[in-house]
């Protein structure tokens, strides 16, 4: 994934003895594949809430979290793995009331038709299983994702996650397609442009031999720089596949769990009932806990043929934390604390927008919100440069967010479900003092 403020070698020198002396550690025994966050990566020793903590005590405004939506340390997830840890954590071959407890209550938030779902531990682990079931029930191979899209690491989701760089090569059975741009035409355009692609994705698998399997996409676009506008424009792309004979898979691992603030998942803003759904991160609150919920008719050969068993995924404990943030979610109102604080940091990004020209398009759903860096609003111009010095300088002020895009000059801000008015405010505040900077 694209980040124009990840740590560098030219960023190691500026750092003080014991600083370098960790990061040598770390790459020592972690190897060179692994990134750290920032010029100056913030080592985390706690977190409550909205707050991250160094070891020196100085705390963090998270506003790029969203495994821990619920908040970092949520007493109720707390207390709900740990009680559960203490009596019984087994898998799913046994019976467990717990199990199909959240089974049932997870499902219950999908449209009616989205009835099982299969458990894992990773957003990567469903979206690998979403492809098993596609290529079973098309007998195809296809896979078309978004330019910039990222949908986990295993060895056959990597291969249509273009955004983890040119040292991972896209699979040749794979056709990616410009992500929606709702900034550059008319907005009625959205939908039809990006069906256009889909459907030549789908000729040339075709002309190449390869049956169409499924459409893969994060219903918030994240790595592709944060769309989610104008709500339904995902319909026609979503016909042209099942037109092929392909399956729709909506990537929810990131804008799920009623991060949108519109409803509890990214697809309903566009008017979808997908045949899989995918999920992942926020699901246990930092519990490694995920699943691909799906239509009944979708797995039930697969599910006849081929037997699928997890040892983790779906654990006694990982249902208790997924229960209780289910409830979380409902008990507090977080969709609606999505909506209405999102709102309010749209609004006040826009009005910095009007006084800072680096600033270009500013866009997104409930919490989750983009925004462009640009060195000329007229031709919009992507200023990744800007953006590694401003997400840099809002980390100095103490509020961590990230950017994306495939140019890595879109801001991402992401915080947790439970964010505040006063959050908010306290962000922009940040982000108005880095941009006097820049």
């Amino acid at each position: 994934m694209a980040m124009a403020n990840a740590f560098s070698a030219d960023d190691a020198r500026k750092l003080d003895a014991a600083e370098r002396a960790l990061i040598e550690r770390r790459a020592r025994v972690l190897g060179p594949a692994y990134r750290l966050f920032y010029e100056r990566p913030v080592h985390l020793v706690r977190g409550e809430g909205v707050w991250l903590f160094d070891e020196q005590g100085r705390r963090y405004l998270d506003a790029y979290n969203n495994v821990a939506s619920m908040g970092h340390s949520h007493p109720r997830v707390v207390e709900a793995i740990a009680s559960q840890l203490a009596v019984l954590n087994t898998h799913t071959r046994y019976i467990h009331d717990r199990i199909l407890d959240y089974a049932e209550a997870l499902v219950a938030t999908m449209p009616r038709e989205l009835s099982q779902v299969m458990f894992t531990c990773t957003g990567s682990e469903a979206n690998d299983l979403a492809v098993r079931i596609a290529r079973h029930l098309t007998g195809g191979t296809g896979i078309i994702a978004t330019a910039h899209a990222y949908h986990g690491l295993s060895c056959a989701v990597s291969e249509f996650s273009p955004s983890l760089g040119s040292g991972v090569p896209l699979g040749p059975h794979v056709r990616t397609v410009p992500a929606p741009d709702a900034d550059r035409g008319p907005g009625g355009d959205v939908g039809a442009r990006f069906a256009q692609g889909v459907q030549a994705a789908i000729d040339d698998l075709v002309r190449h031999g390869i049956k169409p399997a499924m459409l893969i996409v994060d219903t918030i676009f994240s790595s592709d720089g944060v769309v989610a506008d104008p709500a339904g424009f995902l319909q026609p792309a979503v016909a042209a596949i099942r037109k092929a004979g392909g399956l729709f898979v909506a990537d929810e691992v990131q804008p799920g769990f009623g991060r949108t603030g519109d409803a509890m998942w990214g697809f309903q803003r566009h008017g979808l009932v997908p045949d899989m759904v995918s999920m992942g991160k926020p699901m246990g609150n930092g519990y490694p806990i995920a699943g691909l919920v799906c239509r009944p008719e979708v797995i039930e050969d697969f599910g006849r043929k081929a037997r699928y068993f997890n040892t983790f995924g779906g654990n006694a404990v990982a249902a208790s934390a997924g229960l209780a943030v289910l409830g979380i979610i409902r008990d507090e109102g977080l969709v609606a604390n999505a909506r209405e604080v999102g709102l309010v940091l749209r609004d006040g990004i826009r009005a910095l927008a009007a006084r800072h020209p680096a600033i270009g398009d500013v866009r997104g759903a409930g919490l989750f919100i983009g925004a462009d860096l640009v060195r000329d609003s007229t031709p919009r111009e992507p200023a990744p440069e800007l953006a590694t010095r401003l997400v840099n300088g809002l980390r100095e002020r103490g509020v961590l967010i990230s950017s994306s895009g495939p140019h890595a000059n879109v801001l991402k801000i992401r915080p947790p479900l439970v964010f505040s008015r006063d959050n908010a405010q306290t962000l922009l505040a940040a982000l108005e003092e880095a941009l006097a900077t820049i």
